[in-house]
C-alpha cells in the first residue's frame, strides 16, 4: 500500500533564500504527522507545497502513490485548518459544515445526516442553527474541523489550529482532535512549534531546522531525544561551572518554541 502522502527531494527558493532544502517524508495511511519547528523553520511552506499552494519548488510530492505536483489546490482531495477557523460569517453552523458537500452536489439528506454525524463527533449536537459569531474560540475551531472532515478528504492540513487559543482549552482541544482524527481514519500533517502537541496528536514527528529535516521518526522517540539532548548539554554546561542562561538555550529547546519572529 502506498503512503498517503510521500515527499521526495523538496527544495524551495524564495527570494535568492533556501527556505526548504531536500525534504524527504511519508505519511502512512490513517497516521498523523507533525512538522515541529519554531518559525523560520520552514513548517508552513512545506504545508502550502503539500496543499499545492506553492509551486515554486524542485523534487516531488505524490499521493497514494500518484503525483500531483500539477495539480491545483481543489482537485488535491485535501481539505485545511488554519489558525483562524475561516468559518463563513453569513452562515450558521450546518451551513458552514454543509458547505463542501454542496460544492459537490450532496442531495439535502445526505447534507443533513453528514452535518448531524459531524456534529456529534465534535461535541456539538443542537448547534445546527447557531451562529459562528455566537461560539466561543473553541467552538469555531470544532466547527472548522467538522466543515474540514465534510468530504471525507484524502489528507487533512493542520496550520497550528490551536494556537490561537489559550493554554488551558489548547490542551483540551488537543486530545479531543487525535480522537476525532483517529476516529475518522484521516492521514494528516500538523504544523507546530508546541512539543506538547506534537506528543498529544502526532504519530510520527519530523523537526525542521532551517529548512531541513534534523530528526524523523515515531513520536516519543523524537521527543524523546530533543529532551536527552538538551539535558546532556545543560549538564554539560553545570560541570563546567558556568549554568545554562535563559539567552543560552541550546538549539533544541530553539526548534520547540516559536518566538524568532520570522514566518514559517
Amino acid at each position: 500500500m502506498h503512503p498517503a502522502l510521500q515527499l521526495a527531494g523538496i527544495r524551495v527558493e524564495l527570494g535568492g533564500r533556501t527556505v526548504l532544502d531536500g525534504i524527504d517524508l511519508a505519511v502512512e495511511t490513517g497516521q498523523v504527522l507533525a512538522l515541529l519547528g519554531p518559525s523560520g523553520s520552514g513548517k508552513s511552506t512545506l504545508l502550502r507545497v503539500i496543499a499545492g499552494f506553492e509551486d515554486r519548488y524542485a523534487g516531488a510530492v505524490s499521493a497514494e502513490g500518484v503525483r500531483i505536483d500539477a495539480l491545483p489546490p481543489h482537485r488535491r482531495g485535501f481539505a485545511l485548518l488554519f489558525q483562524e477557523g475561516q468559518l463563513f460569517p453569513h452562515r450558521d453552523v450546518a451551513g458552514n459544515i454543509g458547505y463542501p458537500l454542496r460544492l459537490r452536489r450532496a442531495g439535502r439528506a445526505r447534507t443533513a445526516e453528514r452535518v448531524a454525524e459531524l456534529l456529534e463527533l465534535v461535541g456539538l449536537v443542537g448547534f445546527e442553527r447557531r451562529d459562528v459569531s455566537s461560539l466561543s474560540g473553541g467552538e469555531q475551531q470544532r466547527v472548522a474541523l467538522a466543515r474540514a472532515l465534510a468530504a471525507e478528504p484524502r489528507l487533512l492540513l493542520l496550520d497550528e489550529p490551536l494556537s490561537a487559543l489559550d493554554r488551558e482549552l489548547r490542551e483540551r482541544l488537543a486530545g479531543d482532535l487525535r480522537r476525532i482524527v483517529t476516529s475518522t481514519g484521516t492521514s494528516a500533517v500538523f504544523v507546530t512549534h508546541d512539543h506538547g502537541e506534537a506528543a498529544v496528536l502526532a504519530d510520527r514527528v519530523a523537526v525542521l531546522r532551517g529548512g531541513r529535516v534534523g530528526a524523523y521518526g515515531p513520536t516519543d522517540e523524537v521527543l524523546g531525544g530533543l529532551a536527552d539532548g538538551r539535558a546532556r548539554r545543560d549538564g554539560d554546561s553545570s560541570r563546567d561551572g558556568d549554568p545554562p542562561r535563559d539567552g543560552d538555550a541550546p538549539r533544541d529547546r530553539d526548534v520547540l518554541r516559536g518566538d524568532d519572529g520570522a514566518s514559517g
